[in-house]
């Protein structure tokens, strides 16, 4: 699969950073401009004062504008499939032949569950890989990824000559992958036009490692340390949901990392002990996440 990280890209430089305020004094600028010299002062005095209709016109005028540009700015992202969302999104995989996958069928009460945007979004970047039979490790992976929804993610190795292992990880429980889906993989890695001849596959669930994080946090002095808690749990939610991949170790320094926010002092990581080390067949899992306050430290 592709490796690189779409969501760590610099910002377009066709998307712009929009304000307001700075929208209404170009406005304001071009209107004065637009009148003799001896009157100048007059109007630029008048555009100062909220009730003068000329201001008030302005205003209007930049907010037009301002929702004309966003729009620009929206289109422009459309058409990126780093920036894509929802709909647009899936034209742009159907440029690349990847169709969003169904996680879970529409019944006559509810509505399907579909793939996620960074699924999607991941699959279509390696879209290349599949124009490759399944005999590189991307083409393996990308047609494993692509078999069923339910597959978080897949990594293609091979341990001896003509020899391929396939480990899956499963959106469902654990990660564990059911049999059930280990049989659909297998099916769609096993097409004629898909697996060489001679490379004798194993589709396997990855082996899920589990392991808990307990962290101290201890904080500046100031403000209530609720807030800046919530703060440090929701960048480690945001970083766990990142980082169970299989092959990807787990990192002591990752975990302080994503836990040092803004008015954390320091951090105290007393689980995992040590860093994780996860192979090419496992993946790492967390369990239980016990975050506390050490109080300030300064």
């Amino acid at each position: 699969m592709s490796t690189v990280d779409l969501s760590q890209l610099p910002q377009p430089a066709i998307i712009e950073t929009l304000d307001f305020e700075v929208i209404l004094a170009e406005i304001k600028q071009f209107m004065i401009s637009k009148f003799p010299e001896e009157l100048r002062p007059a109007v630029t005095a008048a555009l100062e004062m909220e009730s003068e209709p000329m201001n008030i016109i302005a205003q209007a005028f930049a907010w037009r504008e301002l929702l004309l540009r966003q729009r620009i700015n929206d289109g422009s992202a459309a058409c990126m499939l780093s920036h894509a969302t929802l709909s647009d999104l899936d034209n742009i995989a159907a440029n690349l032949n990847t169709r969003r996958l169904v996680i879970v069928p529409e019944t006559d009460t509810t509505t399907a569950v579909m793939e996620s945007d960074t699924a999607l979004r991941l699959r279509a970047q390696a879209a290349f890989d599949g124009l490759s039979v399944a005999g590189p490790a991307g083409a393996y992976e990308y047609f494993a990824r692509s078999a069923d929804g339910r597959v978080a993610d897949a990594k293609a190795v091979s341990p001896s000559p003509a020899t391929v292992v396939v480990s899956i990880l499963s959106t469902e429980g654990d990660g564990t992958a059911t049999p059930e889906l280990l049989a659909t993989v297998t099916d769609a890695l096993s097409a004629e036009d898909r697996r060489p001849v001679g490379d004798r596959l194993t589709v396997q669930s990855a082996e899920i490692v589990r392991y808990s994080i307990n962290a101290t946090l201890f904080f500046y002095p100031g403000p209530e340390a609720e807030p800046i808690q919530s703060a440090a749990r929701e960048a480690l939610h945001n970083w766990l949901s990142s980082s169970g991949k299989i092959g990807r170790d787990v990192a002591r320094s990752a975990i302080m990392a994503a836990l040092h926010v803004q008015g954390v002092q320091r951090v105290v990581l007393t689980e995992p002990a040590t860093d994780i080390v996860i192979s090419d067949t496992q993946a790492a899992a967390c369990t239980a996440v016990t975050v506390t306050k050490g109080g300030t430290d300064e």
